[in-house]
């Protein structure tokens, strides 16, 4: 079963500031997430609704509503930051 993915406005902005080849991952994944909300090695954070995915030293936090077949995209970043 297919999946939708959004992506939040918050996380359009973060995902303009990185440069085009972590970008260019960073998109990919995402997109991969409709076919595969819960992909090999993604984590669901203690404590919180989201999910996370490791992409290098970037992460993407997302959240996942099974009874609708949606993926909300809710931060983007370098790992330093995005959890804060």
């Amino acid at each position: 079963m297919s999946y939708r993915v959004s992506i939040l406005r918050s996380a359009e902005k973060e995902m303009e500031r990185l440069p085009a080849a972590v970008h260019a991952r960073l998109s990919k994944r995402i997109l991969s997430l409709e076919e595969t909300p819960r992909p090999r090695g993604v984590k669901k954070l203690s404590g919180r609704e989201e999910y996370r995915l490791r992409v290098g030293n970037y992460r993407i936090l997302y959240v996942i509503d099974d009874r609708d077949h949606t993926v909300a995209v809710v931060a983007v970043g370098h790992r330093r930051d995005v959890y804060g």
